[in-house]
């Protein structure tokens, strides 16, 4: 697929999220859709909510004119902005707005970046080494290759691709580049199978972790993401909610471990005899475990069998 081709993006979940992120259809109500992507869950929003107005934040240029295009239907209402979820606090109060009744974050690789060869997000096709979702921004994953010292790549490979032989890999891309730069999808793949060989029947092919983890440190989605949920809960008016949606454990973890601490009363450790942290619990989390697709949506579409979603209310 070519970046000519549409960017069609199905989304995950959507029964699940219109179930969680409910608004009062008698008055007006504002959502930050902080990864609008193609607009999927947003549309679905906006017509349930004839009252609904909507930020949507990307950025990826290519998402936000197939958004554009998606979200036409609900005119005024709809305002969409190129930038980071990480800044919906300011991108928020910079269109007027003061508080939040809703925010909704699907993030990591959408379908359609994937799709695109061109973008170099898959090991699949052979392409540029890019992998940028801003593609404002100058660091490449060619480039990230290149430059990034061996101790900072070993932890990468190690922490965000959940990879054992992290401290090999990082030593062979070192010997790599310095015989040919890494410029093509071709070349990391190489650089995973000379160092990881083929995965066991059942797990993920390495390259597929290989790339995850590359993808995960040119465009700081983990940091985004963390950013992010504290935006969110600044913005959030009282009982407004904030929905989540991700693809593997990093992420997961990030966003059930804020949940947890913003919906606990006293972080201190335990034993002491009385609370010196003064942490208030500012939140209610609403979904007891991650919240999964089912067995129809899983046959319809592949991807969503890894997403996740967690939900929490901000408390009054």
């Amino acid at each position: 697929m070519s970046e000519g081709n549409t960017f069609h993006h199905i989304p995950v979940l959507s029964r699940e999220v219109l179930e969680y992120l409910r608004f009062d259809s008698s008055r007006p109500a504002r959502l930050v859709d902080g990864t609008v992507g193609g607009g999927g869950h947003s549309a679905l929003l906006l017509a349930k909510y004839p009252r609904l107005e909507l930020l949507g934040i990307d950025r990826d240029d290519m998402a936000l004119k197939a958004a554009k295009e998606r979200l036409k239907f609900a005119g005024s209402r709809v305002t969409l902005v190129r930038g980071d979820y990480a800044d919906l606090a300011a991108l928020a109060v910079e269109h007027g707005w003061d508080q939040l009744d809703g925010v909704l974050l699907d993030i990591g690789v959408s379908s359609p970046q994937l799709d695109v060869a061109e973008r170099g997000f898959s090991w699949r096709s052979d392409a540029v080494l890019d992998m940028r979702m801003d593609r404002r921004s100058e660091l490449t994953a060619g480039r990230w290759l290149n430059r990034t010292g061996e101790a900072e790549m070993a932890r990468v490979f190690r922490e965000y691709g959940e990879i054992k032989r992290a401290g090999a890999l990082a030593r062979k891309a070192v010997e790599m580049r310095e015989k040919k730069p890494f410029a093509m999808t071709s070349d990391l793949v190489a650089l995973s199978d000379a160092v990881l060989g083929r995965a066991k029947p059942g797990q993920l092919p390495h390259p597929t972790l290989v790339f995850q983890a590359v993808r995960i440190a040119v465009n700081d989605e983990l940091k985004q993401l963390e950013t992010g949920l504290k935006s969110a809960l600044a913005m959030l008016a009282p009982s407004g909610k904030v929905a989540v949606i991700s693809f593997h454990s990093l992420e997961d973890r990030i966003v059930k471990n804020f949940f947890r601490k913003e919906s606990t009363q006293c972080i201190c450790p335990p034993g002491l005899p009385v609370c010196c942290c003064g942490h208030e619990a500012a939140m209610k989390v609403l979904t007891k475990h991650a919240v999964t697709a089912g067995k129809d949506e899983v046959a319809e579409n592949s991807r969503s069998a890894c997403a996740r979603l967690r939900v929490a209310e901000k408390l009054g």
